[in-house]
């Protein structure tokens, strides 16, 4: 398969391009959940289910009993999920896509319904991150901390530290910038990072700078008052993209995590610009912008346009100065919140610091602003515990993969990668990619059933087999984080992505899954292939779960409102399936 960028559309076909990828964050926020599976307790002892070999021989046996066929089931097998579920997938915008289910027993491993072959390879989206927190909670643990340390390197004497001072990256997803008074990591229902994609995206209320101010504060207390020397930043944790990567795309040489992550994250690397609208025909008003940063300014080039008139806000894709705020925003429009990308994040967060540093009351003798002086620091891990000065601990990494389940948080599922390379001894984060596999083989799934290039389902590679998802859901099932795992997704009508969807109808809060989008343009019509996902736990009875997925490729939309319009209609197969699993039988009860 072929991919090579396709040529530049006309320019409504890039019109159509930019709304598409509107709609794919949107989707990942709008999308809700359908489908059910196994039932088992969250206790440590559950069962652990049947072999793979009988495992296998349940699924095929499901496949002959209802008579599923490649395109996606027959007639028999969709009315098996009942007639609501039934009519939806027999509208015509399914009439060339997929659909694949799979709903299991996690006590026993009987199949409980199904539709499509249970090992076939669809496109997932986000549903990836299943696949790729799962092994770095595994690998790195629940209870994991990223310690950021911070190093004087030279003689202090009366207040003065004659030489540099090191901040050494440790990959820290936040470094505090989310970091709750109750020590939980916040985050809204539509995170900042989808703002310029997804309408409704809000902030979180912690500073964003909190874990360095909290830096200079130990700075200051360990005695230093002053620094003759630089402030850097040692970002060598892991390597970064390829500088001269293949041509060929195919090659392994390829980036293939996008974004790639840095071992230094201040505010996702992003700055976050809050505007309102002004009086028609002026400039709206900027209510906040975050964090603020030299050499970081607001440079207003937007216009406030009548009511009812598109908001067509636009801020500078990555900056290094200036962020350029420019567009229409309508007068109706309430509060909007864009985000541009910090182009140089090390550079970034040493000016951060040094301004921390003067907060605290530490001055320091060099230029705040300009790159950071890599070339000074010193051979890498040849710090002295002795010489260390301040570190922020940040809290523990159940935390933050919460955060990127609860808010399909892309950049932390890619860095989740380079967090396992670091610690299985590589600075290559493709080295992760052989830890996830032993993990899949340790959660008893058949390896030659997924395949992935990163971490957050946006690379074309990126497969698995609804057989693949329910034994990585089962996995958990039978360890002593099950309840904790299972609360780290979002929850029907509760929160993260899944918040505003089925708020008030019975499956609300018995729905616990990881959704996931792919939207793409058909630049031959200008219409759009939706490819929807949707895995996790369905609540049966008070105590008993289901394990499932479900997922559709290739639906046919003719614009936005009809993407949407899938999204709601997968919304309502979830609730339709979660109401209609306790009628299934087979549960397991809740030993707790």
């Amino acid at each position: 398969m072929s991919t090579a960028a396709p040529v530049q559309p006309a320019a409504p076909r890039r019109s159509l391009l930019r709304k598409t990828i509107l709609l794919i964050a949107s989707m990942a926020v709008a999308v809700a959940m359908a489908l059910l599976l196994g039932c088992e307790a969250d206790t440590q002892g559950g069962s652990q289910g049947e072999s793979s070999s009988s495992k296998t021989t349940s699924n095929a046996q499901t496949t002959e009993v209802t008579g599923q066929t490649q395109g996606g089931g027959s007639d028999q097998a969709r009315s098996e999920l009942g007639p609501k579920v039934e009519k939806i997938m027999n509208r015509p915008k399914y009439q060339y896509g997929q659909w694949g289910y799979l709903e299991v027993d996690p006590s026993n491993g009987r199949t409980v319904r199904s539709l499509g072959p249970a090992d076939r390879f669809y496109i997932p989206g986000s549903t990836t991150k299943l696949f790729s927190v799962s092994p770095t909670l595994d690998y790195l643990g629940f209870d994991h901390r990223f310690k950021t340390p911070v190093y004087a390197q030279g003689e202090v004497k009366n207040g003065t530290l004659s030489g540099n001072l090191v901040l050494v990256a440790s990959g820290d997803l936040t470094m505090g910038g989310r970091t709750a008074p109750n020590g939980t990591v916040s985050y809204t229902h539509i995170d900042h990072t989808y703002a310029n994609d997804a309408p409704g995206a809000t902030l979180t209320p912690e500073n964003p700078l909190a874990g360095l101010d909290e830096i200079a504060k130990q700075v200051r207390k360990s005695g230093i008052e002053r620094v003759n020397g630089d402030v850097m930043i040692d970002d060598r944790l892991f390597e970064l993209a390829p500088k001269d990567p293949s041509v060929n795309a195919l090659s392994f040489n390829a980036p293939n995590l996008d974004p790639w992550p840095r071992p230094i994250t201040i505010n996702d690397n992003l700055i976050d610009v809050v505007v309102a609208p002004g009086k028609v025909g002026k400039a709206p008003e900027v209510v906040k912008w975050r964090p603020k940063v030299a050499p970081y300014r607001i440079e207003m080039r937007a216009e406030t346009v009548a009511a009812g008139k598109p908001t067509t806000l636009t801020v500078s894709p990555q900056t290094d100065g200036p962020v350029v705020v420019s567009g229409n925003i309508a007068a109706d429009a309430g509060k909007q919140l864009r985000v541009a990308a910090v182009n140089d994040p090390p550079a970034f967060a040493r000016t951060a610091l040094i301004e921390a540093l003067g907060r605290s009351g530490v001055s320091v003798g060099v230029t705040p602003t300009g790159p950071n002086p890599s070339s000074k620091l010193p051979k890498k891990g040849s710090y002295s515990s002795k010489d260390e000065v301040a570190a922020y601990v940040s809290p523990p990494y159940s935390e933050y993969a919460e955060l990127i389940l609860k808010v399909s948080h892309n950049y932390g599922a890619n860095l989740d990668l380079c967090l396992m390379a670091v610690k299985a001894g590589s600075t290559d984060c493709n080295d992760a990619f052989p830890v996830m596999e032993k993990f899949y083989e340790k959660a008893g799934v058949d390896t030659s059933q997924v395949a992935f290039a990163d971490g957050r389902g946006g690379n074309p590679t990126d497969r698995f087999t609804p057989e693949a998802a329910t034994e990585v859901l089962r996995y958990w099932l039978r360890q002593p984080q099950a309840k904790t795992f299972r609360e780290m997704l979002p929850i029907m009508g509760v929160d993260g992505s899944l918040a505003d969807n089925c708020k008030s109808c019975p499956a609300k809060g018995k729905v616990f899954a990881k959704v996931g989008t792919v939207s793409l343009p058909d630049y031959v019509d200008g219409s759009l292939l939706d490819n929807e996902s949707i895995g996790g736990y369905m609540e049966v009875k008070p105590g008993t779960f289901h394990v499932f997925y479900l997922v559709v490729n290739g639906a046919r939309a003719k614009d936005i409102e009809g993407a949407i319009e899938i999204l709601n209609e997968v919304n309502d197969m979830a609730a339709t399936l979660q109401q209609d699993a306790p009628q299934q039988g087979g549960a397991s009860q809740d030993g707790q």
